[in-house]
């Protein structure tokens, strides 16, 4: 089908969805996480597929963001049964008053409509966008890169299995086929059929969209994250955090970046943290983690020279920027001209610093003494999310449920007239 056929589809199937009770909805997504885990041999071998198409060309960080295994798909059917759990936010009456004339007005979430969804190469993203938008009421149109295509429409086809199965329209759950930048344009611009564009990918899909979308966009994802060890930080908290931040996942947005430590310890923790991420790794055959250093850090430690792009670099691998500056103030400083404003930290067991640091950094998820990965929607019981928005109308961190929903006054009266 064309994408224009699927987008009609799709606007034509948004009504019956609006109108579905929670628990038809909470049916369907039970039965969408069956499917899932029924078709998981289909899905895998769709998967093995888009693996053998890129190994030559992806490295091994950017593959494990592609790779599907038994396991990570029995997760993202337990992630759909999640969002069965969440309250249904449609309908919801968020303000309600009586004006001096009798009337009574009442403010009431409601879907979307369409929610397109524009991502790369994390196949899991497509159950847990479909998911959401589904409790919340919305039809969703997918469009993942070509890198996982097969993944992707593997995955679709398991969820409409699922709700055919209770006779609903597989027009609820769509994927295009086009996954060319063209086709992508022709979703950006598709104002008469989509009422929400949100990208998930990096900083290049990100500007394409919000450059060339006429129709509402929301900027998610790309995520230069910090993490400033303080004068006053536990130091082996802050080595902890810091692996963590770093190693667990780097491929992903709420991955650090960037660390910057106070003038004040380092020469006491950088070499203890060149220890844990690079020399320790290497005696237990994990991956080293490449330390570019600033001219004071590299002073310290080994590491190679960082340009000024390195503080500007969502590396997504195990790459890690160090500056080291004189204080929070500072600190704050470099945050505000390098973030982008999704999650940064401050380690550090100062309470002033603490609150200054909260208070002056600008970013959708801020931290004190915590890793920045838990900027995500399950750990926010959210359930899965659609995205983090770093942006800050209408939307701004892990979206989940009700950031998919918008509201509609209902006014109720008996027969006032002005």
């Amino acid at each position: 089908m064309t994408t224009l056929e699927i987008l009609q589809g799709a606007k034509a199937a948004t009504r019956a969805l609006s109108m579905l009770s929670s628990e038809e909805k909470n049916r369907a997504l039970l039965s969408m996480a069956d499917a899932l885990i029924a078709d998981t041999d289909a899905i895998l071998a769709a998967n093995n597929a888009d693996i053998e198409g890129v190994k030559d060309t992806m490295n091994d960080v950017m593959i494990d963001r592609l790779r599907l295994t038994r396991e990570r798909i029995v997760a993202m059917a337990e992630g759909i049964r999640d969002v069965v759990k969440l309250p249904d936010p449609v309908g919801k009456i968020t303000e309600c008053f009586t004006r001096p004339n009798g009337i009574e007005v009442s403010k009431v979430r409601v879907p979307m409509g369409v929610v397109a969804i524009i991502y790369e190469s994390r196949p899991n993203v497509t159950s847990d966008a479909a998911a959401l938008s589904l409790k919340s009421g919305n039809v969703c149109v997918l469009r993942g890169g070509k890198e996982a295509y097969r993944s992707s429409t593997a995955i679709v086809k398991a969820l409409q299995k699922g709700l055919a199965s209770l006779n609903l329209p597989t027009t609820f759950v769509n994927i295009l086929e086009d996954t060319t930048r063209a086709g992508a344009n022709e979703l950006m611009t598709a104002v008469d059929y989509v009422d929400l564009l949100i990208p998930r990918g990096g900083a290049g899909l990100i500007r394409a969209c919000v450059e060339n979308a006429k129709v509402p966009c929301i900027q998610t994802g790309t995520g230069i994250c910090h993490v400033y060890v303080d004068a006053d930080a536990d130091l082996d908290m802050a080595l902890n955090i810091i692996e963590n931040a770093k190693t667990s996942r780097p491929s992903v947005c709420n991955a650090e970046e960037v660390c910057l430590v106070s003038r004040k310890v380092a020469k006491d923790f950088l070499p203890r943290l060149k220890e844990r991420l690079v020399d320790a790794r290497i005696r237990d055959g994990k991956t080293p983690v490449e330390l570019r250093v600033d001219a004071e850090a590299g002073a310290i430690i080994d590491g190679t020279p960082a340009t000024e792009a390195d503080f500007d670099t969502e590396f997504l691998n195990y790459i890690l920027a160090i500056g080291v500056v004189e204080n929070v103030r500072e600190a704050v400083e470099h945050i505000a001209l390098h973030s982008t404003h999704h999650s940064d930290a401050i380690i550090t067991k100062n309470a002033q610093n603490a609150a200054y640091f909260t208070a002056a950094v600008d970013s959708a998820a801020v931290y004190v003494n915590a890793s920045t990965r838990f900027t995500d929607g399950g750990e926010f019981g959210l359930g899965c999310e659609i995205g983090i928005s770093t942006q800050k109308l209408h939307a701004r961190g892990p979206m989940g449920l009700e950031e998919l929903t918008t509201y509609k006054y209902v006014i109720n009266g008996s027969g006032q007239i002005r």
